[in-house]
């Protein structure tokens, strides 16, 4: 037998024997008919290992390259791109879609061709009540085909990444009331200033982000999730928060082109809130069918491919994530994640990602409490910005209260990551690892933001809440640097770090998220803090 190459990162094994394992899963042969059922794989191919630390040390000193010379300078080499190409042909796989910068090949096949050709054994394995057909053991290559690959993704998929956010009803029935000729109008409520669930206006004031003359005006926030949300609930929204109610401003890319789900939160709340915040921008939603690891690096590839079109897609929110210690090893997704985000960071892309919801001990689920502390990926790559959450109280006349850090807030020590050189500064700790988050903003549930959902007014928080507004603040941002003839942001980290302790950023010194306490600078519940976004535009134009 000829020479193979193991990708041993690409999945987690499972156990030789059927029946339960030790995390819950259920393990059963796969029956004659699950072998004729077709499924799309991942094949993706690392650029040169002399290139990626060439373009690793650009970002980390905020440069830009131009897309022409990313995909000239910084692609996997055309040769291994063929081999692989022409070999998976061979073996009878449909090629679906190379990206336009080689780096992923998405091919789908039976079952039953990929168990011979990867020398996997497939079987069924139950997650939740539901079933999936995926490999047992780690896929091979053979050698000379696999010379330039570096993982091979959607074998496992009942692996996926959860969402970040906990959805309530107003306490006291607060703001359910819409108001007239919006989806509905049910019986008057109170509707307190300044109490949860809270308008766009008052997160606003309270992040020095009101009365600017910026309204993120020829910029473009894209947003990654699974579906989209109802014209109807966007309108209501706006409408409540006496925003511009015209939906041609929300662009829909169905990745996949096949049926969505219908809204359940998520998407809502993205959109919603960054089109709030930056109401004179684009908002570009990248569904991609599935939370499914494959299918959201389909989506990834989309967006990159989209980049030369669209030149104010300059901000990206992604409120999704897993534990690291369920993500497999640092050559499998997390690999191919992480150069799908140093292209976009590269390319002058901010990707704001939700640090998670359960706190520094997220479990599987990411919404329960773990025996282990970890950071969850996607928010530990070191090319996206880490976005913690806080608890927010506001006055009754919208001032400050208080605000601490949110204990779900996800935060910890990466596993995968080296501590990048931006990353110091007051409060760092010592060590070598990457730190997560980066910064924070308003995500208690309990103290939590204004939605509409399927035509009714809801309560909403978790990271997921402060992602999709720091990516709406970003669009002010590269707005008032467009006024001021400044070319857009590069990656904001190495910018944001040395602004720690100025008025730039509020410091949050009280609270703990389970194994870490907020205190004074850095910490690993709220980053460097919370923006002052009149002071954040001075000092970055």
């Amino acid at each position: 037998m000829s020479e193979r190459k193991v990708f041993e990162d690409s999945v987690t094994p499972l156990p030789a024997q059927e029946g339960l394992t030790h995390n819950g899963l259920m393990v059963n042969a796969a029956a004659p008919e699950h072998r004729d059922q077709n499924m799309t794989l991942l094949f993706s191919l690392a650029i040169p290992p002399e290139a990626q630390k060439r373009l690793e040390e650009s970002v980390a000193r905020g440069k830009v390259i131009p897309l022409d010379d990313l995909n000239r300078d910084y692609s996997p080499d055309a040769a291994d791109v063929e081999k692989l190409v022409d070999w998976l042909k061979s073996e009878g796989y449909e090629i679906k879609q190379v990206s336009p910068d080689s780096t992923s090949v998405y091919a789908r096949a039976s079952v039953d061709k990929i168990e011979q050709s990867l020398g996997v054994n497939m079987v069924r394995v139950t997650k939740d009540g539901l079933t999936y057909t995926a490999a047992q053991n780690a896929p091979s290559l053979p050698a000379e085909v696999g010379q330039g690959v570096h993982a091979i993704i959607g074998l496992q998929p009942f692996r996926q990444a959860h969402k970040h956010s906990r959805k309530c009803v107003p306490r006291d029935g607060n703001r359910v009331s819409l108001a007239a000729g919006a989806v509905e109008t049910p019986s008057p409520s109170p509707n307190i200033q300044n109490e949860p669930p809270y308008l766009v206006n008052e997160v606003r004031k309270a992040y020095g982000a009101d009365g600017l003359p910026v309204t993120g005006k020829g910029q473009t926030i894209a947003i990654l999730i699974d579906n989209f949300p109802a014209d109807a609930d966007l309108k209501a929204f706006w409408q409540r928060n006496n925003l511009p109610t015209d939906t041609s401003r929300i662009e829909r890319v169905n990745v996949k082109g096949g049926p969505l789900a219908p809204p359940e939160g998520e998407e809502t709340l993205d959109v919603q809130w960054s089109s709030g915040i930056a109401p004179d921008a684009k908002v570009r939603v990248y569904a991609s069918g599935s939370l499914r690891f494959v299918d959201l690096d389909l989506a990834l590839d989309r967006i990159i491919a989209d980049l030369p079109g669209r030149p104010g897609m300059r901000q990206l929110s992604i409120s999704l994530g897993l534990g690291e210690t369920f993500m497999g090893g640092p050559q499998g997704e997390v690999a191919v994640q992480h150069q799908k985000f140093l292209r976009l960071a590269a390319a002058g892309v901010n990707v704001f990602v939700s640090s998670g919801d359960a706190g520094s001990n997220p479990d599987v689920t990411g919404h329960g409490t773990g025996s282990v502390s970890q950071a969850e990926y996607e928010s530990s790559d070191p090319t996206v910005i880490g976005v913690g959450g806080t608890t927010l109280t506001l006055t009754s006349g919208g001032d400050i209260a208080s605000e601490t850090g949110w204990t779900g807030s996800g935060g910890g020590t990466s596993i995968f990551f080296s501590r990048p050189s931006w990353q110091t500064g007051q409060g760092v700790p010592p060590g070598g690892m990457r730190l997560v988050p980066d910064v924070s903003l308003a995500a208690d549930p309990d103290k939590g933001a204004f939605i509409v959902l399927n035509g009714n007014v809801m309560q909403i928080g978790g990271t997921s809440w402060s992602a999709p507004v720091w990516a709406g603040f970003c669009a002010l941002i590269n707005e008032a640097r467009a006024k001021a003839n400044k070319p857009p942001l590069p990656f904001l980290n190495p910018l944001l770090y040395p602004l720690m302790g100025t008025s730039c950023f509020r410091d949050i010194k009280a609270g703990n998220n389970g194994a870490f306490d907020a205190g004074p600078g850095y910490d690993m519940i709220t980053g460097i803090g919370v923006p002052n976004v009149k002071e954040l535009i001075q000092a970055l134009t």
